[in-house]
């Protein structure tokens, strides 16, 4: 069984002074995956596929529990919330393993979807970081967003930190959007989405995201689901 198609898309960016640009977004259908009474999730999505370095799109965020919710509103299968929670474990000791105190890199793994965000000294650094993880286990794809460049200050990070609680709060306030079903990291002030959304839902968030004074930018990325798919999940986790 094959994994999903991915296709990539740029908005042009927003009028107007002060206004971060328009979200970029990294969409993967998630036909296979949604399926019911087909293989499980870890089944269909099993194969490790690596994406080029992506220059302005990326992808959505991980962690088997989100701000203290129960797993029953997480959109993924108990087994990938915890497949997610190993990928971050086992990449964020081989990425110390391999620059100690040189960079500053952040792994987020969101349905076998991992995002790296941070710092390294070279353009030939953010290669060896991407090498050093995708020779984890069941990773599907690797989004690489780091930058070459000196590690971000405690101000910078304390500043994304801000940003990322702000975004969750207009997510909680969007009574059309379910907040813990996207994930929201946020890097020198560029916003990253990560979740099991549809179209509609991916579109909001990323509005809502956009809203935040000091965004600069806001990068989707998403497994899309349609309406229908999307019925079958949810359902299903409750029980």
């Amino acid at each position: 069984m094959s994994i999903p198609n991915a296709a990539a898309s740029r908005q042009p960016p927003r009028g107007g002074q002060g206004q971060p640009e328009a979200a970029q977004c990294f969409s993967m259908t998630l036909e296979s995956a949604v399926r019911p009474r087909r293989a499980l999730l870890a089944a269909a999505l099993g194969a490790s596929v690596l994406l080029p370095t992506l220059s302005g799109c990326a992808l959505l965020v991980g962690g088997a529990m989100v701000g203290g919710t129960l797993l029953y509103t997480d959109r993924r299968t108990s087994g990938a919330q915890l497949e997610d929670e190993a990928i971050e474990l086992k990449g964020a000791r081989r990425l110390s393993e391999t620059f100690g105190e040189r960079a500053h890199v952040n792994i987020t793994s969101y349905n076998r979807v991992v995002l790296l965000t941070g710092e390294v000294p070279t353009e030939a650094d953010k290669a060896v970081a991407q090498q050093a993880v995708q020779r984890i286990d069941n990773i599907r794809t690797i989004v690489n967003e780091l930058g070459a460049m000196p590690v971000s200050s405690f101000g910078s990070r304390s500043a994304d930190t801000l940003v990322s609680g702000k975004v969750k709060t207009l997510l909680v306030d969007a009574k059309d959007l379910m907040a813990t079903a996207i994930k929201v990291v946020t890097e020198r002030r560029v916003v990253y989405l990560m979740g099991i959304v549809t179209e509609r839902e991916a579109a909001r968030a990323s509005d809502v995201a956009s809203q935040i004074s000091g965004v600069q930018k806001v990068i989707r990325v998403f497994d899309i689901v349609t309406e229908a798919e999307l019925a079958d999940i949810v359902p299903k986790q409750k029980k």
